[in-house]
């Protein structure tokens, strides 16, 4: 069976995995998402199927005829069934375990299993094939009379099962009779009854997230879809912290042979900025007070200065990039990269993403700290950064590493941040600092609308004085800074959907970068386009493409960052949050309102 992307996610904002389509868990990193990879096969070139594959946790059942596999309902506890050729049937049950405990949330770095027999005696498998070391070689294993540890990578794991321990150290078939369950966690003594405790776990995981689900604020239309994607964004989460990665792997490529493989399991700042603007839309206001801690913590760390666009999900700024050697890649398709060089970029529109990120804390009451005039004054320096920097060369939220330019949407972000610094001071009663940033913005405004907009062509550019068109002139709608109505906008949409439209799907650009010309469309771009069409008065226009959006979706119901030019494959890393996003905007944007059917 070939790689690919239809895998489901499991996770608990500490730990997470991705599970394939026969219930194998192929990914998973530990201590944190952007650790060692324990679970390592969706990087090698191997069929998981294979008898001497490495890097997985695989039941299997011996003459497998069918698989049916879901999530159990506003949740990520993943079901799998499986059916042999004689009729006999299991069900496993995958997730991390999340709840309220003693005052606190428990969210241990753990993988829970359960198998149970649903119909007849089917026999089955366990291989428990952990990595360390970037796939350089299996973990080191020891046993006890109900445990197993698997050692030697950055974090020990135990696994503590009702199962004989043999069945799993021999990996002999057997057949399944009673229940199994399996914690595998932290390298710490299990003192309970393992089934009991587990059984538990499950329930009360089911339930927190489903009581999660209910605070949301959905759309009428396409709620499903976006329960899926916004429990998926929670699950990109590292809440120790509040960082949000932008995906849970690594080295996924952008196109077969690409080369274009980057390590996505940290915290970029614009990421994550639209992630709690796409969540705070549907009153997740507990992702956005967070994560507006993680951000207080690194506008307190910079002191001013310059800020990355990139940060480790502890807020370290060091992510040197390199390769794992010893992984051949997604099917074979290398290298396996750790670590991003966008840790090193200029990319001046992070500014404009802390404080949009930040500015609905002076007004949001629900929130249990809102924002204070001491976080005002912390801010202010980000807003002056802003202004400094807003007409200069920059990489570009694409992240041209051979290039610079001034970019128009680095330029026009860092107007909103100035822009809605002043609106905060006014609702602060600062009158004297609304007016000394509002300022700032028309001056910036000015300069913007000067060099940005080609009165050649009618329209705005991607660059000042400039020509070029990208998809990201679509989001001059979405921060304010022209209305979809004006003309101008109206033209720069016709030809940015002109341009870079292929078939349904949008490019990012079509210019040539360091690897070539792009042969993939990116899914984000085409969400900003039906936003676009939508606000333009194409509305039918819009609806249709958004539902074909959703038709390439995998059976979780998630996208990863790329799609074929033919839609048939998906592409680059996952479950990307770019693209959740914009699925969640869109449905929110096209609904029908919910007194339709009042």
């Amino acid at each position: 069976m070939i790689q690919n992307l239809d895998l489901f996610p499991v996770g608990n904002c500490a730990a997470s995995g991705l599970i394939d389509r026969q219930g194998r868990i192929v990914w998973g990193c530990v201590p944190r998402v952007d650790g060692d990879p324990f679970f390592s096969t969706l990087l090698s070139d191997r069929d998981p199927g294979a008898e001497d594959v490495q890097g997985l946790w695989a039941i299997e059942a011996e003459d497998l005829a069918h698989v049916r596999q879901s999530y159990l309902r506003n949740t990520p506890i993943v079901r799998t069934e499986l059916t042999d050729k004689k009729g006999d049937t299991l069900e496993i049950l995958d997730f991390c375990p999340r709840y309220r405990q003693f005052g606190r949330v428990y969210r241990p770095t753990a993988f829970i299993r359960l198998v149970r027999p649903i119909s007849g005696t089917p026999r089955i498998r366990i291989r428990l094939r952990p990595t360390v070391n970037w796939g350089e070689a299996p973990a080191r294993r020891t046993t006890g009379s109900n445990h197993i540890r698997y050692v030697g990578g950055p974090a020990t794991m135990r696994l503590t099962t009702n199962c004989p321990v043999s069945h799993i150290t021999e990996e002999r078939l057997f057949r399944l009779e009673e229940p199994i369950a399996m914690f595998l966690g932290p390298d710490e003594g299990f003192d309970a009854d393992v089934a009991a405790t587990t059984s538990r776990m499950l329930n009360e995981t089911r339930d927190y997230w489903r009581n999660w689900v209910r605070t949301l604020s959905v759309p009428l239309e396409w709620q499903e879809a976006v329960i899926r994607a916004a429990i998926t964004l929670k699950l990109c989460a590292y809440e120790e912290t509040g960082a949000i990665v932008a995906a849970l792997t690594t080295s996924i490529p952008e196109h077969a042979e690409s080369g274009r493989n980057w390590d996505y399991r940290y915290c970029w700042l614009r990421d994550a900025y639209y992630v709690v603007q796409a969540l705070t839309r549907l009153g997740a206001a507990d992702m956005l007070e967070n994560y507006l801690g993680y951000l207080r913590n690194l506008v307190d760390k910079e002191k001013g200065g310059h800020v990355q666009p990139v940060y480790g999900v502890g807020l370290e700024p060091g992510l040197v990039e390199r390769i794992a050697h010893a992984l051949p890649g997604y099917r074979g398709m290398g290298p396996v990269r750790i670590g991003n060089q966008a840790h090193e970029h200029l990319q001046h529109d992070v500014y404009g993403q802390i404080i949009l990120s930040t500015v609905q804390a002076f007004f949001d009451e629900r929130l249990l700290r809102p924002a204070t005039v001491e976080d005002f004054r912390a801010l202010e320096p980000v807003g002056e950064r802003a202004y400094e920097l807003h007409a200069t060369p920059d990489a570009s939220l694409w992240e041209f590493r051979g290039r610079e330019a001034i970019h128009t949407y680095s330029a026009v972000m860092c107007w909103a941040a100035c822009d809605r610094l002043g609106n905060a001071a006014v609702q602060l009663g600062l009158l004297e600092r609304a007016k000394y940033w509002n300022d700032r913005a028309q001056e910036m405004r000015e300069t913007i609308e000067s060099r940005a907009y080609n009165e050649k062509l009618g329209r705005f550019a991607a660059t000042f004085d400039g020509e070029e068109l990208d998809a990201s002139l679509l989001q001059l709608v979405d921060v304010r800074f022209v209305p979809a109505s004006d003309p101008r906008m109206k033209a720069t949409i016709e030809a940015v959907e002109k341009g870079l439209r292929r078939g349904p799907y949008m490019l990012r650009y079509a210019i040539p970068d360091d690897f070539g010309e792009p042969k993939t469309a990116f899914n984000i771009c085409t969400f900003w386009l039906i936003e676009a069409l939508h606000l333009s008065g194409r509305g039918d226009e819009a609806r249709d493409l958004f539902e074909e959006m959703l038709t390439r979706r995998t059976a979780a119901g998630l996208l990863s960052e790329d799609i074929s030019f033919d839609g048939n494959e998906l592409w680059g890393n996952y479950p990307q949050t770019y693209s959740l996003v914009g699925l969640i905007n869109c449905a929110t944007l096209l609904s029908k309102p919910w007194a339709a059917v009042r």
